[in-house]
């Protein structure tokens, strides 16, 4: 049942639907900007959601003006006790991200406004996005001194090839709903946010349309192949390599410059 997932959530709200449950990230007042909790959130959510049977689809979106548009930069964290905590603190967006991946339910991004660094890589870790026009796709890690962590450039690379993957990564581009459509990074493109809900509702009645068992059990099929086809997010370097570069003088100072 549903009140079986006992999570207690602070930065997401969930909205069962019959066999539907959407996932609202509701930090509105920082365009659902991730902290520290939020990602804790999701990953806790996302590995919650394979102990039940209730729900066959998920729909990941933002309340407010933005899916999520990244971390939150004025968030203040304390010091980790020792280094070991501090590379598990530098590993949850990889955790998050992966949750999501593996998830049992189809997922589906809606994403409107920005879809900013994590939130990119919330919204790429889901098996379907649908997004407005307008949307917001970047990923500015490499701009801020830092590589692009929680295993996200491997994920790219899969889903839009290496090519626009470099684009997007080695150089901060900044990518639009209508040309994420163009290079595969999104399924459906529609006008504004007056059109996305029934957009992803006729995704949704079309999955929910065929065989559950079929739906599942072919999604474990793909995740299995592109686990094999993306052997670099087999390790956690590139958490570990974030961790340790967002200390250097050059990150240190475009952080404090960006936005």
């Amino acid at each position: 049942m549903f009140m079986a997932l006992q999570l207690d959530l602070h930065t997401l709200e969930l909205e069962p639907d019959g066999e539907v449950l959407r996932i609202w990230f509701n930090r509105p007042e920082s365009r659902n900007a991730h902290n520290q909790q939020m990602v804790q959130e999701v990953g806790d959510l996302f590995i919650a959601l394979n102990s039940q049977s209730e729900f066959r689809l998920a729909v990941l979106g933002g309340r407010g003006k933005s899916f999520c548009a990244g971390a939150d930069r004025k968030e203040v964290l304390s010091e980790p006790a020792n280094d070991l905590e501090a590379r598990y603190l530098g590993q949850l967006g990889r955790r998050a991200a992966r949750a999501i991946e593996d998830c049992e339910l189809v997922t589906i991004a809606r994403v409107h406004g920005h879809a900013i660094g994590g939130g990119c890589c919330f919204a790429t870790s889901c098996d379907f996005r649908v997004s407005t026009s307008d949307a917001l796709f970047y990923v500015p890690e490499v701009e801020l001194g830092v590589p692009l962590p929680w295993g996200a450039t491997p994920r790219l690379i899969h889903e839009i090839g290496a090519a626009r993957a470099r684009q997007m990564v080695l150089t901060s581009q900044r990518v639009d709903g209508i040309t994420a459509q163009a290079w595969g990074l999104v399924h459906e493109v529609v006008e504004d946010e007056k059109e996305l809900d029934s957009a992803v509702d006729r995704w949704t009645e079309r999955i929910l349309s065929l065989p559950a068992m079929s739906v599942q059990m072919s999604k474990y099929q793909m995740r299995g192949y592109s686990q094999l086809s993306r052997l670099g997010d087999l390790s956690e370097f590139d958490g570990d390599a974030s961790t340790r570069a967002i200390k250097t003088a050059d990150a240190q100072a475009r952080f404090g410059n960006f936005g």
